[in-house]
C-alpha cells in the first residue's frame, strides 16, 4: 500500500485514524490517573508518553482538542498540579483498554473497570496498584499545537517506582523482565520481547557493517 497525501485526505475518519495512529510503531502503554481537586479520581489510558529530557527528569504526553468532550485527565492535571503514569502489564491489559470509554465524568474508571487506587502520602494524585512500574509527576508546561489543536503536557518525575527484577547491576531497564505492554493503533497490544544489547555508540568504535 502506497497513500499519498491526498489519498489520506480522502480516507474515511476510521480508517485515517487507525492508519496513521499505528505508523510510529509500538508505543508504549500507560495509565494516567489524576483526581479532581473534590476527590473524583479518573484514569485513562495513553500511547503517547515520551522522555524529554534526564536533568531535570522530564516526560510529555500528547492531550487530546479540549472541545465538547470533557477531557477530565486534563482538568484534573490543571486544577491539581499532579499526575501519575503507570506501565500496562499484560494481567489487566483489557480492563486498562476500556478506560478509554467515554464514561460520565461522575463515574470513576478506577470504579468501573476494576482497577485499584493507590495513593502515596502527600501527593494527590491516584496510582494503578495492579501496576508495578509508576511514576508520579508534577506538571510543569504546556505546549499547544495549534496545527490540530492538540497539548503536549510536560511533567517533572517526583516519584519513580520500578520493579526490582527489571534493573540491573549496571542501572539499566530490562522492559521484558518488567512485563510492559505495548500498544499500536487504537486497540492492538503488544508483548515486548529484548533482542540485543549494545555500547554506547563511539564512531571509532563503530563496526564496518
Amino acid at each position: 500500500m502506497k497513500l499519498t497525501r491526498k489519498d489520506i485526505d480522502t480516507l474515511d475518519s476510521v480508517t485515517r485514524l487507525k492508519i496513521i495512529n499505528a505508523v510510529t510503531g509500538i508505543k508504549p502503554a500507560n495509565l494516567i490517573g489524576t483526581m479532581s481537586e473534590d476527590g473524583l479520581t479518573n484514569v485513562a489510558i495513553f500511547s503517547s508518553v515520551v522522555h524529554l529530557g534526564s536533568n531535570p527528569p522530564l516526560l510529555g504526553f500528547v492531550m487530546r482538542p479540549q472541545g465538547e468532550v470533557p477531557r477530565n485527565t486534563y482538568q484534573n492535571i490543571i486544577e491539581t498540579g499532579v499526575y501519575t503514569i503507570n506501565h500496562v502489564h499484560p494481567e489487566f491489559v483489557e480492563r486498562a483498554h476500556y478506560t478509554s470509554a467515554k464514561f460520565d465524568a461522575d463515574l470513576s474508571e478506577f470504579n468501573r473497570c476494576k482497577l485499584t487506587k493507590e495513593f502515596l502520602p502527600g501527593f494527590h494524585a491516584p496510582f494503578v496498584e495492579e501496576s508495578t512500574f509508576k511514576i508520579g509527576l508534577k506538571f510543569q508546561q504546556e505546549v499547544k499545537i495549534e496545527r490540530n489543536g492538540t497539548s503536549l503536557i510536560i511533567g517533572e518525575i517526583e516519584h519513580l517506582f520500578i520493579p526490582d527484577e527489571a534493573i540491573n547491576a549496571e542501572q539499566e531497564i530490562n522492559l521484558e523482565k518488567s512485563n510492559t505492554v505495548g500498544i499500536s493503533g487504537l486497540n492492538s497490544y503488544y508483548s515486548l520481547q529484548k533482542i540485543a544489547d549494545y555500547p554506547y555508540a563511539r564512531v571509532n568504535e563503530t563496526p564496518r557493517f
